[in-house]
């Protein structure tokens, strides 16, 4: 009996994404046969959503279960946050006095389109390697022979069903162009078996940064093997900072690299954010550049004194408007904040979750310039 209330939760959420478009779309423009028709197609969708999930995402991890319901989630998504505005734009048509059937099918005709150029454009948008952005941090007490070191950021990578081995090597070709001092992942590294996946981890082993390679768990980490994840970036010459710091010197000036564990970490012993297990030793006149996967870890950030917390986990909201929700679980959505004398950078990282669709949230490859302050 435990588990009801999460059931319910979880058909129920389906249930209200595609109740909207089918009212709109079928019930509304449709009869006898069509609206049968429709309705089934409706019905069919959305008991194969749950199904597909549990199975791709589940136990299982069937690769093509998982690719079939993300996809189906991203474009019920999308369908259903445009359904709302079409039963607004319906609704003024008959302030108009617009008479049906013309009102429900310009409706029923303009939302579709729209939803599936939106679809498209997005796929595009989510399979191509990152823009690049470049964005000034000025940092309290950054010594001179470390201004306008260049910390290039990626996160939020995700390789998951989709085989996007290529893909990470352009990534990889991206990230080197740039000549990075300092190459850091904010988590979120792949989801799924890390024998399916490492062979598109693979190519992050070429990644080149003079001071260093680090590397942080997200929550994704957890949902899988965290401690294993950990082990393979080792073996690719990358630094996890589980917990932990190290300290970057060049001409003559230091700088703490930290990194603490996400807060899913507690479900695996010995894993889990401890921010002053992460700083025990380093030296409290330097400043501290800090790896924390999700933004709402800047209070603890705050209360140590971090010059700089860098995060990504919000995809910017991947799909939009979805970053409305976002919203409430995070205090900032994408880009650099400032939080007392703490700066926050968030990425809207550099792959997606789920859904392959990026939808008025692109991704990024991220060069922070750190500056003196």
């Amino acid at each position: 009996m435990k588990y009801v209330p999460r059931v319910a939760l979880f058909l129920a959420i389906p249930a209200l994404l595609f109740a909207v478009p089918w009212w709109l779309l079928v019930y509304t423009t449709t009869s006898g046969s069509s609206l049968w028709i429709g309705s089934a197609v409706f019905l069919l969708a959305f008991l194969a959503l749950p199904g597909s999930m549990i199975l791709g995402h589940g136990r299982t991890h069937s690769d093509t279960a998982a690719v079939v319901g993300d996809t189906l989630l991203g474009t019920i998504w999308v369908l259903f946050s445009w359904s709302v505005f079409g039963a607004l734009a319906r609704a003024v048509l008959i302030v108009a006095g617009v008479e049906d059937p013309v009102r429900s099918r310009v409706v029923a005709v303009a939302v579709p389109a729209i939803a599936a150029a939106l679809l498209g454009w997005g796929a595009v948008e989510a399979r191509r390697v990152p823009r690049i952005r470049t964005v000034p941090v000025p940092i309290a007490g950054l010594g001179a022979g470390l201004d306008g070191l260049r910390l290039l950021v990626i996160t939020d990578t995700h390789y998951g069903p989709l085989n996007r081995r290529r893909w990470s090597e352009r990534v990889v070709e991206a990230v080197n162009a740039q000549r990075p001092d300092i190459v850091a992942h904010a988590g979120d590294l792949a989801d799924g078996p890390l024998e399916r996946r490492r062979a598109q981890v693979d190519p992050l082993g070429k990644v080149e940064a003079e001071l260093g390679r680090f590397y942080i768990t997200g929550n994704h980490e957890y949902y899988g093997d965290a401690p294993g994840w950990i082990e393979y970036m080792t073996g690719l010459g990358w630094q996890p900072l589980h917990n932990e710091h190290r300290v970057v010197e060049r001409g003559g000036d230091r700088l703490v690299m930290a990194g603490i564990d996400d807060p899913t970490g507690v479900t695996v012993p010995g894993h889990g954010p401890d921010l002053a297990a992460a700083l025990s030793g380093a030296d409290p006149d330097l400043p501290v550049i800090l790896l924390a996967h999700q933004p709402k870890q800047i209070t603890d950030a705050v209360k140590a004194g971090v010059a700089l917390q860098i995060s990504g986990h919000t995809h910017g909201g991947q799909i939009w408007p979805f970053h409305y929700l976002v919203r409430l679980d995070q205090p900032v959505v994408a880009g650099l904040s400032e939080h007392g004398r703490t700066r926050l950078y968030t990425s809207r990282g550099t792959g997606f979750w789920g859904p392959p669709f990026r939808v008025f949230a692109p991704s990024e490859i991220t060069v922070l310039t750190l500056r003196a302050a």
